[in-house]
């Protein structure tokens, strides 16, 4: 087969500037989902040239993007383990309180820097991208080209139905503070049972734990397959794909699974 290489150097140059959005006309806030009743985490200078996420489809009217590190995040420190790692789907809030902005929730191996203490909270420097939403800049409508006399006025186009909005918190609130996160993330650890013949059955029956063996999230498996073998994921780590939420009454959260895979 004859390689064209112009059209594939071409071609590679047009995927890498589709990564970039149009520069901003006015300072933008970002957003933490894809809906203007999220909480804002940061803002994009006018003219800058918004970095697209790669692989998220934001609704109709947003724009995903990378918000490049260093940050300065905050986590509880009963959050914090014995190694200095943040549990992994444990909140990175912008500010040393249980209501500030969560920037992102911690994966294992983020690249995380201790660099002051604040009574219960550790406050870390993560140099990683996070992702971010922000309002997609509608483009001018060029005005209409003028009639003659002599030509007839076309009737007036009848408006398209209104789209219904796409409403999600895309907030993943800090455990026990009654919130929630309505985008799914990935959230990694050892899958166990709850099960003890010596105490109360738990609300779910299994749960994810971190590396020192402490529960750090329960895991609502009612959305997989009923053929899904799960006894084989029992006491292995695994990566799960689902929405983060708190569990009512109580300081937990809970991971309602939409996938399941070891890792």
């Amino acid at each position: 087969m004859k390689f064209n290489i112009p059209f594939f150097a071409a071609s590679l140059l047009g995927a890498a500037v589709a990564l970039h959005a149009a520069p901003l006309a006015e300072n933008t806030p970002v957003f933490s989902g894809p809906d203007s009743a999220s909480t804002a985490i940061a803002s994009v200078k006018a003219g800058t040239e918004p970095i697209v996420a790669p692989g998220v489809n934001a609704p109709a009217g947003w724009t995903a993007i990378l918000l490049a590190g260093p940050h300065e995040v905050y986590a509880a420190n009963k959050d914090v383990t014995k190694s200095l790692e943040v549990r992994v789907g444990a909140p990175y809030l912008t500010e040393p309180r249980t209501d500030a902005p969560v920037l992102a929730l911690a994966e294992k191996g983020d690249p995380i820097e201790i660099t002051d203490y604040r009574g219960k909270w550790t406050q870390f420097r993560l140099t990683k991208a996070v992702t971010g939403y922000i309002k997609t800049p509608v483009k001018a409508v060029p005005p209409a080209i003028t009639r003659t006399s002599q030509m007839p006025t076309a009737p007036a186009p009848i408006p398209a139905p209104a789209q219904p909005s796409v409403t999600t918190t895309g907030k993943a609130a800090p455990v026990g503070d009654g919130g929630s996160s309505a985008l799914p993330r990935l959230f990694q650890g050892k899958f166990a049972s709850t099960y003890s013949p010596f105490r109360p059955r738990r609300p779910y029956d299994f749960q994810l734990n971190d590396d020192a063996g402490a529960r750090y999230a329960y895991v609502d498996v009612s959305k997989l397959l009923a053929t899904e073998q799960l006894n084989k994921y029992l006491d292995r780590t695994v990566v799960v794909y689902g929405t983060a939420k708190s569990v009512p009454g109580s300081k937990d959260m809970v991971v309602e699974a939409e996938s399941l895979q070891l890792r």
